[in-house]
């Protein structure tokens, strides 16, 4: 069931990078968001399972659709009744990307068993992100300092010689001096955390860590990417005020200073995840469109079968006289 559910949420993606891509560029990030989100669901109503949104584009009074807790897929048949997933998704991670043409913008589906992916509220999380080879060295409560020294023996290289990702926010001010005193180099980014910490899981990538403060539920979808790449992520909730913090206590969360492990934040044993690249970046191509068709580059992911795969898809017009192109 994995691998069928695998191959269908990949169309998932797909459909969705090409609605979005059609936006590219308009300067409407709104308009491109409802595209990819519009995209999204109708494929996902045609796949034969019994899917919740645990991550989506928010809470049921702030999203008409793929809002947290909506139902999704073919439920059941004549015949039988099909299996449960919880869903994370991020219809179009970059919207400002896609609406201005900038590089990175990607769309995004994780799936699990029930109970797989953690339900993170829709707020701020510190992180840390490293590749296979720093599992273990870092510490989101140590020095920046100590934790660059760490990742650098890992790797068999100086601390100078490390890139590490930070979003260009105002709130990494000093963030930023800290790594830059360590003497590591910083790549800032506008946006894309996510694309970023897939990134430093894969080797030869020249990327070798992501840190700062972004957003909780792309820290589950960024941990459910790295369970099938052995990553590691280090997450810690960002408390904005009481009113927040009492919110989250009442939706279970117990430990607000607790910090989340990659297996904390997807813990799921069947995890599909699946993106597609919506404009070019380091990780998947962006999507092209010519004359007899469309063509789209995704990562498709698969942690029980221990499968990733590169996946370049040319979706063909519906005419008798097209013409493949390599």
């Amino acid at each position: 069931m994995e691998r069928e559910l695998s191959r269908e949420f990949l169309r998932v993606v797909e459909d969705s990078a090409i609605a979005a891509a059609r936006t590219m560029g308009t300067g409407d990030r709104n308009l491109a968001d409802q595209a990819a989100v519009e995209a999204m669901r109708k494929v996902m109503d045609s796949i034969p399972m019994n899917g919740t949104i645990v991550i989506g584009e928010g809470e049921r009074d702030e999203a008409p659709m793929l809002y947290i807790g909506e139902r999704v897929g073919i439920k059941e048949s004549a015949e039988a009744e099909f299996p449960g997933v919880d869903i994370a998704v991020d219809p179009l991670e970059g919207t400002n990307l896609c609406a201005t043409g900038g590089p990175g913008a990607i769309t995004v589906l994780a799936s699990s068993e029930k109970g797989g992916l953690l339900h993170a509220p829709d707020c701020y999380m510190e992180k840390i992100i490293v590749g296979p080879a720093s599992k273990g060295a870092v510490d989101l409560n140590a020095p920046v300092k100590d934790n660059l020294r760490a990742i650098a023996r890992r790797l068999d290289r100086e601390v100078e010689n490390l890139v590490i990702v930070v979003l260009d926010r105002e709130r990494h001010g000093q963030l930023i001096q800290d790594i830059r005193d360590a003497g590591a180099r910083i790549r800032l980014i506008s946006d894309g955390d996510l694309s970023a910490g897939i990134t430093v899981a894969l080797r030869g990538t020249g990327v070798h860590a992501v840190m700062g403060i972004g957003g909780a539920p792309e820290g589950v979808l960024t941990a459910a990417a790295l369970r099938c790449l052995n990553g590691e992520i280090l997450g810690r909730l960002v408390i904005r005020d009481e009113k927040q913090a009492e919110r989250m206590q009442a939706m279970g969360i117990k430990d607000l200073k607790k910090v989340y492990r990659t297996q904390d934040l997807a813990p799921g044993a069947n995890i599909v995840f699946a993106a597609t690249g919506v404009t070019d970046g380091t990780l998947l191509k962006g999507v092209r469109f010519f004359a007899d068709g469309v063509r789209t580059h995704s990562l498709l992911m698969n942690r029980a079968h221990r499968v990733v795969r590169f996946v370049d898809t040319v979706h063909l017009a519906d005419r008798p006289d097209i013409e493949v192109r390599f």
